[in-house]
């Protein structure tokens, strides 16, 4: 009987915890972790190789700020496209059984720089926390983006 138990105990801790894992595809609101203004529309997709890909589809006005249409400091292929419809997240894998989401890349379009990039969704799904850092993820930054329904 306590193997029983054990064993019953054991399947409902290994679907619970899958149970709990979110889908990160849909649309997101990103915000600025500087001022904490919205800053743009991604869509998130997942892709047939399992990985999910983020791409701009709205840049949020800010009081103040001219957007730029352009990305015109970052490196090949992203030069001088145009930010707007650009897949700015690619390559993220999904921790098995796990909210997280690790080994990708994304690329900041103001700055010209291609970053690592992880995402912690939270338990509701509703939010994510978006890790961008060179080499060590102690040494990055993180963004809030919030699910659009």
């Amino acid at each position: 009987m306590k193997k029983f138990k054990a064993g019953f105990l054991f399947l409902a801790a290994m679907i619970g915890s899958s149970a709990f894992a979110q889908d990160l595809s849909g649309t997101w609101q990103q915000i600025d972790d500087k001022t904490g203004s919205p800053k743009a529309v991604i869509e998130i997709r997942k892709e047939a190789n399992q990985t999910y890909t983020g791409k701009i589809i709205k840049v949020t006005p800010r009081p103040g700020y001219t957007p730029r249409e352009l990305c015109n400091k970052c490196p090949a292929p992203y030069t001088n496209q145009p930010i707007l419809g650009m897949d700015i997240l690619k390559g993220l894998q999904q921790v098995k059984d796990s909210n997280n989401y690790e080994k990708g890349r994304v690329i900041d379009p103001l700055a010209g720089r291609i970053y690592d990039a992880k995402i912690r969704l939270n338990s509701t799904g509703k939010r994510l926390t978006l890790r961008a850092y060179m080499g060590v993820s102690t040494l990055g930054r993180s963004q809030t983006w919030i699910r659009i329904q």
